[in-house]
């Protein structure tokens, strides 16, 4: 029997799902995976999201702008994010962040925009999926200032070093990691998998993006979560099962899943057991 996963991070609203996304969702559920967590990077596919969750009972949304995307938002963005963000099924604001490697917007509009929608999410009482490439210390002080912390903060597809997962894991931060775990030269993503305490770890597939060995240069999709969670119980020399059940609670506890199908209710304390973060 397959360990129930969650896979904090997936497209599948994208045109590379148009063709067979009810199969892909199935193929997910049989690998164990549980919930999926859709990723709103702009408005339309923010309302995408939010359509996909209501429609099936294993997809959750969020809504937010990719930095990526910060050029393009007008205050009419904002208003109509504030009133998808109260949508039943959506869970977190997001993703949200900087990207200072590809610079597709203004850095000062990607930080502006970044702000505001940590606001958006103070607002609604969600908390917030991070995007951030190339601009570490920039996103820390952006969240600090913001409150993130509070609000609750997962730092989506981590791409730092063990000293900078110290610092988000001191602001109280989770941290989520994907396929690139799985490739033998991403040193410092494998140590970071291998060292993030047990009660601050989410697993993710970005599909369609990024998908685990050996199946680089296809498709991803989030019933190869499954295989992200076997590499990290590895690094960490823990069974599978261990490794699924503290990152499904962890998922729960952060996006607040009430009912998660073949899980029943997610009923967590406050302060799991397993290493405090740091």
């Amino acid at each position: 029997m397959n360990e129930p996963l969650v896979d904090t991070h997936v497209h599948l609203d994208l045109g590379k799902f148009d063709r067979d996304r009810e199969e892909v969702i199935q193929r997910a559920g049989r690998a164990g995976v549980v919930a999926m967590i859709n990723v709103g990077f702009d408005l339309a596919s923010s309302r995408r999201a939010v359509d996909l969750a209501s429609r099936h009972s294993s997809v959750w949304a969020t809504c937010g702008i990719h930095p990526h995307y910060a050029r393009d938002a007008g205050p009419e963005v904002f208003d109509q994010l504030a009133e998808l963000v109260r949508q039943r099924r959506v869970v977190a604001v997001g993703e949200i962040g900087l990207d200072y490697y590809r610079d597709l917007s203004p850095r000062d509009v990607q930080e502006k925009v970044f702000r505001q929608l940590l606001d958006v999410a103070r607002r609604a009482g969600l908390p917030v999926v991070v995007h951030d490439r190339g601009a570490h210390q920039e996103v820390l002080a952006v969240l600090e200032a913001g409150g993130a912390g509070e609000l609750g903060c997962v730092m989506h597809c981590f791409s730092g070093d063990w000293a900078f997962a110290e610092a988000c894991l001191a602001r109280g931060f989770y941290i989520s990691v994907a396929g690139t775990v799985t490739y033998p030269q991403a040193v410092a993503v494998r140590e970071v998998a291998a060292r993030v305490p047990d009660n601050r770890l989410l697993l993710e597939t970005d599909c369609p993006w990024l998908p685990p060995a050996p199946n680089r240069g296809r498709r991803n999709e989030p019933a190869q979560v499954a295989a992200v969670a076997r590499t990290v119980a590895e690094l960490r020399g823990v069974e599978l099962a261990r490794l699924a059940g503290l990152t499904t609670a962890n998922a729960c506890r952060l996006f607040g899943l009430k009912a998660l199908p073949a899980l029943g209710s997610c009923r967590l304390p406050a302060d799991p057991p397993g290493p405090a973060a740091v």
